[in-house]
């Protein structure tokens, strides 16, 4: 049977269809699968949520995608370069003919992978000086209420707070949150922002310190504490903060942007209070030396007392003169009263005879009189100052708004008049410094002209060549050479060195003359125009 018969017996699919079966194919025969490769081409989760990259190795690329919902519950999310480990089934996209990996699960690949991609952020977040030592705070000497975020189940909180117990109790506040496993870094990250939103003086206080505490395990297990979400909120609280995660090998990025770095759970419950005991004992020691400072400043000032008391003389020494002038001043006193008396009766009596009723009375009218005639004086004055003045300022606003006119105008015109000279000047200026460069530009012409004549370079040019012995010395004619001499002949294209003829007759060279120093012409010296300003 030919083979077009063949092929017309053949069923015929759609380009719909063919894709259906072969996706159907792919998704039967291969289901779930674990890929193991390196990202390639990831740049971010599109505008739906979506993320679209490529799994690559050193021979083959396939083509990945991870849906929104899967993209927000993994707990490691893909970066570019970074070799995973992905779960997820194989399917085809018929719009472009290309099969690829839906992918629900994503981990790296082994330890080297974490450790990478954790160098990488670290080294992220130093640029941006999270980790700059200037950002770090002094840790309270004695806080009154200490934040734990840490499990509420483990032996870390135990840890804690029986350390707390022993060293000096205080009040402790848990946040509890999962440590590890997935959602662990979101709720660490809310904890340190939820004690950090307490509002100072509410019902519930707000902490002092705040001690991040986690046990020992592998670097998956802490991988919570190096997730930049943890790292910033770490790094955004006002709170100081401890970071004890982990044994004292385990290093994660949150020790880098803590306030603090404990070893562990129980150092960072050390470094947050003191010793009570060392406290009370101290005390104790300060206590015992005030007081025999205070005894020994008592005796000393009383000892002062003393020597100062035996130096000062007898109570009655110090009161017998001043007894002695009391006594006399008391004698004098009744004498002193009666002429005082005396003194102050004639007064009184002098002024009661001038203070009669019609005396006063006509004080009082005369009082009045100057009183009234002072009043109308006042009034005049004070009309006549007041006109006066205003006439004077009236004339001053007149004169300075005359003046303010006149000197306005003449101003104007002044700038009128200097602005027209200037710019004559600017035009004279131009057209004196076109003239000059025009002149330099022709001097300039012809000495270029006059040097390219002169040069014995445009000698050579045509033809000739100019011939100089072995000193360097120019050659000027043909008697001064000797057999076998060694010259040099310059062209203008470049030197070349010849040998005379061996039967040449020998002649005596002439004296070279020296060359005289050319005398510099003169070059004649523009004519001065003066100056233009």
């Amino acid at each position: 049977m030919p083979a077009a018969e063949v092929l017309i017996n053949a069923p015929e699919f759609t380009v719909s269809e063919l894709s259906a079966s072969l996706k159907r194919t792919v998704e039967d025969t291969y289901g779930h699968v674990r890929v193991r490769g390196e990202i390639s081409g990831f740049r971010g989760a599109h505008s739906s949520g979506h993320c679209y990259f490529a799994l690559k190795d050193e021979n083959a690329k396939i083509e990945a995608v991870i849906w929104k919902s899967a993209h927000y519950r993994m707990r490691f999310k893909p970066q570019e370069g970074l070799e995973v480990i992905a779960t997820g089934k194989l399917t085809t996209y018929p719009g472009s003919s290309k099969y690829q990996i839906v992918i629900e699960q994503l981990e790296p690949a082994g330890i080297g992978a974490l450790m990478a991609l954790m160098e990488e952020r670290k080294k992220k977040l130093a640029a941006e000086g999270l980790f700059d030592q200037s950002r770090k705070k002094q840790l309270p000497w004695l806080p009154e209420v200490i934040g734990v975020v840490t499990s509420p189940t483990g032996a870390v909180i135990r840890d804690i707070l029986h350390r707390l117990e022993d060293r000096f109790p205080r009040r402790v506040l848990v946040w509890p949150v999962k440590v590890q496993g997935e959602g662990s870094a979101e709720q660490v990250a809310a904890a340190i922002r939820g004690f950090n939103a307490l509002p100072e003086g509410g019902r519930i206080p707000r902490p002092c310190v705040l001690i991040v505490a986690r046990g020992g395990g592998s670097l998956e297990d802490l991988w919570s504490f190096n997730e930049e979400i943890v790292v910033r909120a770490a790094a955004d609280s006002v709170i100081p903060l401890i970071s004890a995660v982990g044994h004292e090998t385990d290093v994660t990025l949150i020790d880098f942007v803590a306030d603090k770095r404990a070893p562990t759970p129980t150092a960072a419950a050390e470094m947050a209070v003191p010793v009570r005991s060392e406290l009370l004992s101290e005390v104790t020691v300060l206590a015992r030396r005030v007081a025999v400072c205070w005894q020994r400043a008592q005796e000393g000032r009383r000892n002062e007392f003393r020597a100062a008391a035996r130096a000062l003389p007898a109570a009655n020494q110090l009161l017998a003169i001043p007894r002695q002038r009391l006594d006399a001043a008391a004698g004098a006193l009744p004498r002193g009263l009666k002429a005082n008396t005396h003194a102050h009766f004639r007064r009184f009596a002098g002024a009661s005879a001038r203070l009669t009723v019609r005396v006063l009375r006509g004080q009082v009218a005369q009082a009045r009189h100057r009183l009234v005639v002072s009043g109308e004086r006042l009034t005049l004055s004070s009309r006549a100052l007041l006109h006066g003045r205003r006439d004077r300022y009236a004339g001053l606003a007149a004169r300075f708004k005359a003046s303010k006119l006149a000197n306005a105008e003449a101003q104007r015109q002044a700038i009128a008049r200097q602005r027209e000279r200037t710019e004559r000047l600017a035009e004279r200026a131009r057209r004196a410094l076109g003239t000059m460069l025009h002149r330099l530009e022709a001097r300039m012409t012809h000495s270029g002209q006059l040097l390219g004549a002169l040069s014995y370079r445009s000698v050579l040019a045509r033809g000739f060549a100019l011939v100089r012995d072995e000193a360097g010395h120019p050659v000027h004619s043909a008697d001064s050479i000797g057999p076998l001499a060694r010259l040099e002949l310059e062209f203008s294209d470049g030197r070349v060195g010849a040998t005379t003829d061996a039967d040449r007759p020998a002649t005596s060279p002439k004296p070279v003359r020296e060359a005289k120093p050319a005398t510099p012409k003169r070059v004649a010296k523009p004519v001065d125009q003066g100056s233009l300003f």
